[in-house]
């Protein structure tokens, strides 16, 4: 058996389908959601397009120009009967091409999406790759397979690892933010995507002839992948990012070897050593540090010009994050650095699950990342600041299961207050 044969089978098996990996019209509302207010007829790109189901709707819903990259002429000749048939021919340009290798100028798009397709060129190089197509302002969106255990099965492990390495939703924003993006939201996908994926598949292997030349590998691997998610969906699953390039700045978690360097940074970005003591006290209060929260941000060569931290605090019992200490290199400050590391440890603080920050800082400078008076929460320090200073900016939205939290502010006995 050639392995054209097998190829052609495969796509055989998948022709029709309704989607070509797990998703819904509901996730990509979802994740359009996260990328906020776009230009009146925004450029799109959809990377991975297969018959184009996220393609007509952004195009619906966006108003946009939709150009629909595929490697695979056969689904972009189904895309292009469906935009035909839904009146959207005109703002849909199927395109034969390989999203690692696009005919695209710079900065010519104003929305780069890729459900369930980045994986084919590595989410490290799509990140890299596709960032110098974006119009200034311009965003990222992508999903991604990644472990969702914390101990994957050595059965789980044994399926993905030959493929493609999985990480985890925490790796892979530390991956985005040191790509150069912020990211503007994360969105773990339901089972409800798997099943709109696999159960057309299930009902397309059931039927198709295994006589067919290369059909019974096909079926045989499309079993395989349905068996593993029905015995191990549990340990992994697709998250959707929407992204946006950062600052210029690279960030990144601090490491070990960084305490000195960031005591450093504290020490001579503020009047007195006492920040510095702060962060080091905190960072040996197990009770108050929360591991992958204090970033750094890196000069040109390599040495850290910025930290920002965000430690365990309460709010009336319940738990809550602390914005605290923030620091540039005075030789660093108002270059940007102080505004990378800060969007970095925020967006890591909202990728880790966290709900809520708070920070006590200058009220003209936190609300760029979204910070409002906390007192609008009816959250309060136990000392007396100004209104305006202590701020609070919800980073998990409020559901049946959250709301946030009232009362006053408990922080780490570090902080003496």
């Amino acid at each position: 058996m050639t392995d054209n044969a097998v190829r052609d089978a495969f796509f055989a098996l998948h022709h029709g389908l309704p989607r070509q990996g797990p998703g819904s019209d509901s996730t990509t509302l979802r994740l359009l959601s996260l990328v906020g207010p776009l230009p009146e007829r925004p450029r799109v790109l959809d990377l991975g397009c297969g018959p184009g189901r996220s393609a007509l709707l952004l195009a619906a819903e966006t108003g946009g120009e939709v150009t629909a990259v595929d490697l695979h002429e056969p689904f972009l000749d189904e895309l292009r009967a469906a935009a035909k048939a839904r009146g959207l021919a005109d703002r849909i340009h199927p395109l034969d091409a390989d999203m690692g290798e696009l005919p695209c100028p710079d900065a010519s798009f104003d929305l780069i999406w890729a459900e369930s397709s980045a994986y084919s060129i590595g989410f490290d190089n799509a990140l890299r790759q596709w960032k110098r197509l974006l119009a200034p302002g311009g965003s990222l969106v992508l999903t991604e397979c990644e472990w969702t255990a914390a101990d994957p099965s050595p059965e789980a492990r044994a399926f993905w690892e030959p493929h493609y390495a999985l990480r985890t939703t925490e790796g892979n924003v530390r991956a985005c933010t040191g790509a150069g993006y912020s990211v503007l939201g994360v969105h773990p996908q339901p089972e409800s995507d798997w099943d709109e994926y696999y159960g057309p598949l299930a009902e397309r292997a059931d039927a198709a002839d295994p006589q067919a030349p290369g059909m019974a590998e096909a079926v045989a691997g499309a079993r395989a992948e349905l068996a593993m998610r029905r015995d191990h969906g549990q340990e992994y699953g697709y998250t959707g990012y929407a992204l946006r390039p950062a600052a210029s700045w690279p960030t990144r978690p601090e490491s070990a070897a960084d305490a000195a360097a960031v005591h450093a940074v504290n020490a001579a970005a503020f009047p007195t050593e006492a920040e510095a003591d702060l962060v080091d006290a905190l960072r040996a209060d197990a009770d108050a540090w929360l591991p992958g929260l204090s970033y750094v941000a890196e000069a040109p060569d390599g040495t850290v010009a910025a930290h920002a931290l965000i430690t365990r605090c309460l709010v009336g019992g319940v738990p809550a994050a602390a914005l605290a200490p923030v620091a540039v290199l005075p030789r660093h400050q108002r270059t940007g650095a102080g505004s990378a590391v800060v969007s970095a440890v925020l967006d890591a603080a909202r990728a880790r699950g966290e709900r809520l920050v708070l920070v006590l800082g200058h009220p003209e400078y936190y609300p760029r990342f979204g910070f409002t008076p906390a007192s609008g929460y009816g959250i309060r320090p136990g000392f007396e600041v100004p209104d305006e200073a202590m701020m609070a900016l919800v980073v998990g939205a409020a559901d049946g299961s959250w709301q946030v939290p009232q009362g006053t502010i408990t922080y780490p006995a570090a902080f003496g207050v």
